[in-house]
């Protein structure tokens, strides 16, 4: 019995009741078929017991003959009935049974078709295809991690040793110059491996974000003057222009301002001394949008989006990379967008966080 698997026996325990079934009603019908039958025979006033007894019988081996045939036609066409049921109820189980196989050996690219027998057969279809797809997920972003984070070290880690080698050798001072160098490497990586959970937290939707309702003018005001300190000391005018009314939106307000940092961020790397930096916030149709316009160098028209793609740098830059792929991460979370665009004079470029307003 262990060996028929699920679809065996419930088939043989369909077969089963209906066998019994057929047993009760072929004894009850012979147990009260023949009486009832008798009774009949006295009432209709056949006297003569030969003619009674070949009545009774004929009638005897008739409905044994009829309930035995009867029997074996309900039993083949139950059978057959009881198989064809049973294969529609176990297919979508032997399906998931092998998908979960293929999962538990690390392929998650797995498809499960629909079978639509029942309502909780499609939630379990769902819920595991979803699961799957989810692992999948994971995988590949940690695998891009991976050797995006390799690629990454490569650089500052070989600096690093170049430089203690040198030292060790007698090539290199230590003085403050290699210092300040290897120093510099060090808080890259360490500003690499804070980026790395931010962007790895966004790729698993496991930000955890605190919504409410917050005034992003306000939002605005205080990213800016965080960073008005840096854009005073490289020489980059700072200007800002939001609206007099107060523009609500169901946001988490450390996220915004950390979108906003890094928009500032980006735009205070690419502009040179003398430039100017410009955020503006505009309220449109059941939209507020956030730019941050800078008179840099601009961005080429064909990385417009490869900008947002994770350790995408361009020449100028210096940072992890990072930025606004967390900074995209996180807009998106927050159901809006983050865009890149070449600057409305036809130079610079404006990056343009797009947010929901709320009721």
């Amino acid at each position: 019995m262990k060996r028929l698997g699920l679809r065996g026996k419930l088939l043989v325990a369909q077969i089963v009741v209906l066998l019994a079934s057929c047993v009760t009603i072929a004894a009850v019908a012979i147990a009260i078929g023949a009486p009832l039958f008798h009774n009949h025979l006295a009432m209709a006033g056949i006297e003569d017991d030969n003619v009674r007894l070949h009545t009774e019988e004929a009638f005897s081996q008739t409905i044994f003959v009829a309930l035995l045939s009867g029997v074996a036609v309900a039993l083949v066409g139950a059978s057959i009935a009881a198989a064809i049921v049973v294969r529609r109820i176990t297919a979508p189980i032997s399906r998931l049974a092998v998908a979960a196989q293929s999962v538990a050996e690390g392929d998650y690219d797995v498809q499960i078709e629909r079978s639509d027998v029942d309502s909780d057969f499609t939630r379990l279809e769902s819920a595991f295809s979803d699961m799957a797809a989810r692992l999948d997920h994971s995988g590949n972003v940690r695998k891009r991690l991976l050797a995006d984070l390799a690629h990454e070290l490569r650089t500052p880690v070989s600096t690093l040793a170049a430089y203690v080698d040198g030292i060790e050798d007698g090539i290199l001072e230590p003085d403050a110059t290699s210092w300040a160098v290897m120093r510099d490497q060090l808080e890259r990586m360490r500003r690499l491996a804070h980026d790395l959970a931010d962007v790895s937290a966004a790729d698993e939707h496991a930000l955890g974000l605190i919504i409410q309702p917050e005034d992003l003018s306000d939002i605005v005001c205080a990213a800016t003057a965080a960073a008005a300190p840096r854009f005073e000391d490289r020489g980059v005018s700072l200007a800002i222009h939001v609206p007099a009314s107060t523009v609500t939106s169901l946001v988490d307000r450390q996220r915004i301002e950390q979108i906003l940092a890094n928009l500032l961020e980006n735009a205070l790397r690419h502009t040179p001394s003398g430039g100017t930096v410009r955020v503006t916030v505009e309220e449109s149709a059941g939209h507020v949008s956030v730019s941050v316009t800078d008179t840099g160098e601009g961005i080429p028209a064909d990385q417009l989006e490869s900008v947002f793609d994770r350790f995408h740098r361009g020449d100028s830059s210096d940072g992890s990379g990072l930025g606004l792929t967390i900074a995209r991460s996180l807009a998106v979370a927050h159901g809006g967008t983050l865009t890149a665009r070449v600057g409305s004079d036809g130079g610079g470029t404006t990056l343009e966080l797009c947010l929901p307003i709320s009721a």
